[in-house]
């Protein structure tokens, strides 16, 4: 990997900020008050496998509880369900209806993504083979929810492009050719959707995991959070097209993290401050496996802030050191100071792409996934970590987490 691993973020040296209730107030009023365009980005193309893994080894009392407190069929097979897109499954019961995490997105969309022309967009990332499922349940409730939350709805489906996809290997450095003679290719993890997300043409971007929702009831926290998040961005965003040249290299250090090893002069100054931007939510660690927010140094001497995966952190001791967890709660913006849309493929860490062994027709084939979406993709991103309550983090890794309180 390109990244040199300083330290684990944190809270005490500033590197994740810890808002104040002067900063809060301040951000809620720059997201009330913006008049620009906004959009959701959500990746929904990932099957339910690991979700139901659980109930092959469960018992009958878990089942029974799960059977009387989910709307979840359970008199599907198990392999059916455990094929189902996360975002179709229904995930909450109400009253009258139950929803899935599509429905649930719409209605988050309309506490906090709502433009001033009450516009609510939604770009949502999904399988080839499960497109037009998510296109009818959409077109099926998306009036209703207008009507209800008094906004217009537009949401977009798209695809990974098989450009995108990976070519196989075998052990021996050679294109695994499958037995039907062609080439095995695969999909290059969730970093192939930076070709979706580059498609948005909105001013901020939210960006969110389909399974991270709760029912409505407990959707104030989420939606006060995200318009701070929003506000951030926005306030950084000003800033950034206003700044003097003596003013670039403090502002850097001071929301970014960003010091270099020498003295950098104006040009490049203004090449650090003209990338895109991300606000990122950063949660309190409580042992969820998956990525956190470190301090690294660049080829270059520089320091920057970046979401490592756990796999790509060979000290486990840095593991240990860090105090927050990635929930894959950010707002960003990528478009320059002209409004002009970045290519974000200018970005990205190429260096960060994960080696993978997988098994196929018996013999092993080993891939390169791609940077991942908010990792090595975002690599040459400003990023500011703020931390967020856990209350905004509600995800759905396995069937059982439907019996926490914020999905009863």
């Amino acid at each position: 990997m390109s990244l040199i691993i300083e330290r684990a973020a944190s809270t005490s040296d500033g590197s994740i900020k810890r808002l104040n209730e002067k900063e809060i107030s301040v951000a809620l009023a720059e997201a009330e008050g913006f008049e620009g365009t906004l959009c959701k980005f959500t990746p929904a193309s990932g099957a339910a496998s690991r979700m139901f893994k659980p109930l092959f080894g469960e018992s009958q009392e878990i089942i029974k509880e799960l059977k009387a407190h989910t709307p979840i069929d359970f008199s599907i097979p198990k392999e059916t369900l455990a094929a189902t897109p996360k975002g179709l499954l229904p995930f909450h019961k109400y009253a009258m209806f139950v929803r899935t995490p599509l429905e649930e997105h719409l209605a988050e969309g309309a506490y906090y993504a709502k433009d001033k022309n009450k516009n609510v967009k939604l770009y949502f990332t999904v399988s080839e083979e499960h497109l037009i499922e998510f296109a009818h349940l959409y077109a099926k409730f998306a009036e209703g929810y207008s009507n209800r939350y008094n906004c217009r709805f537009t949401a977009t489906f798209t695809t990974q492009d098989h450009s995108t996809d990976a070519t196989a290997y075998t052990e021996d450095g050679k294109p695994f050719i499958k037995a039907d003679g062609t080439i095995l290719t695969r999909p290059a993890g969730h970093g192939a959707l930076l070709t979706n997300l580059n498609l948005c043409t909105e001013d901020f971007i939210f960006i969110k995991n389909i399974d991270n929702v709760v029912k409505e009831p407990f959707l104030n926290d989420t939606a006060k959070w995200k318009k701070i998040l929003l506000g951030r961005a926005i306030s950084l965003r000003k800033r950034m097209v206003e700044l003097a040249d003596d003013q670039i290299e403090s502002f850097l250090k001071e929301e970014f993290c960003i010091s270099f090893a020498q003295k950098p002069d104006t040009q490049t100054l203004r090449q650090y401050l003209n990338r895109p931007l991300r606000v990122c939510g950063m949660v309190k660690n409580e042992g969820e496996p998956g990525g956190g927010p470190f301090i690294c140094r660049e080829k270059d001497g520089s320091t920057s802030l970046q979401i490592l995966e756990s796999v790509q952190i060979e000290d486990k001791s840095l593991m240990k050191e860090s105090t927050h967890f990635n929930p894959v709660d950010i707002v960003c913006c990528i478009k320059d100071k002209n409004g002009n849309v970045f290519d974000l493929q200018n970005f990205v860490d190429k260096e960060t792409g994960l080696k993978v062994e997988k098994s196929f027709e018996g013999r092993t084939a080993k891939y390169t996934e791609l940077p991942g979406l908010w990792n090595g993709s975002m690599s040459r991103w400003n990023t500011q970590f703020v931390e967020v309550p856990l209350s905004t983090f509600n995800p759905v890794k396995t069937v059982t987490d439907l019996l926490r309180p914020a999905h009863q």
